[in-house]
């Protein structure tokens, strides 16, 4: 294998420094835009490559991220790392990517390797048991070592860091509403989530646009489960003693069960019962018939909370600016609730 070419053999090659040579591959304002397409073009025939290594001794930077997954099978979480990832790499930073599979100690043990020098900063979602444990002590250790944190998605008060996470409370209002205006009114709601804190906010959500119009909440048409487990079962038992001509799912898998449910009753859908997901992803727009879904915006989600970590990581924000950003939603409207010229 051919050694690798340097700055150094490239400024002799050309006759300049290599001051310049160095500046013109950072495309620095101060040399000419001549000298820098020559010195490029040359650098590139001759597959010209930074030392990262020598680099990230210099800056004190590993131009590296940490990225923590609870869960690569969810496509939202599939979604937002896409999004960190198109963002990091125009920015010229690598990732590392690292899935707890929603487990607190591998949380834990995965932040310490990595905090270990390794990253220059973290874009992280928390695992389910962590959210349960209430212990963030880990977080609090890399915050103290003045590590910049993004958490997204499953966020906790506690932690003062960035955010970046979806308004469920007005995006499951917004929904219900939509139900209600499509002269649905007997909703009921299906979580397969019970306990993590973004769905209650999604029940509140729900709640929320009950009351507003007037309709008393009727707890034999809610359904909470902390999984999919018997869900059909209790989905049949609900039809079986309640009427339903609207359904809103806080999570997807939820939607794609309760249409297997409905399909095979052979109640039509959405004439008979219409149905509203949480999360537009791939379960959402393959079901029969394809559900109306509640889009996140996950890959945007991914590029926000990549570009505020990184701005804080070249200094661009002060470490102590800590800021929550909300990204919004929109209804995507298929073939699961009736055609409505209605706004979400």
């Amino acid at each position: 294998m051919n050694k690798r070419i340097t700055i150094k053999q490239i400024a002799k090659a050309l006759s300049v420094s290599i001051s310049t040579v160095s500046k013109a591959l950072n495309d620095s304002y101060e040399i000419s835009d001549e000298t820098k397409k020559r010195i490029q073009e040359y650098a590139k025939l001759h597959k010209y490559k930074p030392n990262t290594l020598a680099l990230s001794l210099q800056n004190k930077r590993t131009k590296t991220i940490g990225i923590i997954i609870p869960n690569i099978l969810n496509y939202y979480f599939a979604r937002v790392l896409r999004g960190i990832e198109k963002t990091s790499t125009k920015r010229g930073y690598n990732i590392i990517t690292c899935i707890t599979n929603e487990s607190y100690k591998k949380e834990v043990d995965t932040m310490e390797m990595l905090s270990n020098g390794a990253i220059d900063g973290f874009i992280a979602c928390l695992s389910i048991e962590t959210l349960k444990n209430k212990n963030f002590e880990h977080f609090y250790t890399i915050l103290e070592e003045k590590t910049p944190i993004v958490l997204y998605d499953r966020v906790h008060k506690n932690i003062n860091c960035d955010k970046v996470v979806t308004d469920n409370i007005k995006s499951a209002y917004k929904a219900t509403r939509f139900l209600m205006r499509s002269e649905c009114k007997n909703i009921a709601l299906i979580t397969t989530s019970e306990g993590l804190k973004i769905n209650s906010f999604r029940v509140k959500g729900y709640l929320k646009a009950l009351t507003k119009y007037n309709v008393v909440p009727n707890e034999n048409i809610i359904i909470r489960q902390k999984n999919e487990k018997g869900l059909k079962k209790r989905i049949n038992q609900m039809l079986d003693t309640n009427t339903v001509d609207g359904i809103f799912t806080i999570d997807e898998v939820s939607g794609a069960i309760a249409t297997q449910v409905l399909n095979k009753r052979t109640i039509k859908i959405p004439d008979d019962i219409a149905i509203i997901g949480f999360t537009n992803g791939i379960l959402s727009r393959y079901s029969t018939p394809p559900l109306t879904s509640v889009n996140r915006f996950a890959h945007t989600t991914g590029e926000v909370a990549a570009k505020r970590l990184i701005d804080k990581i070249e200094g661009k924000i002060e470490f102590d600016d800590i800021k929550t950003e909300i990204i919004r939603t929109e209804l995507v409207e298929r073939d699961s609730t009736k055609k409505m010229f209605v706004k979400f």
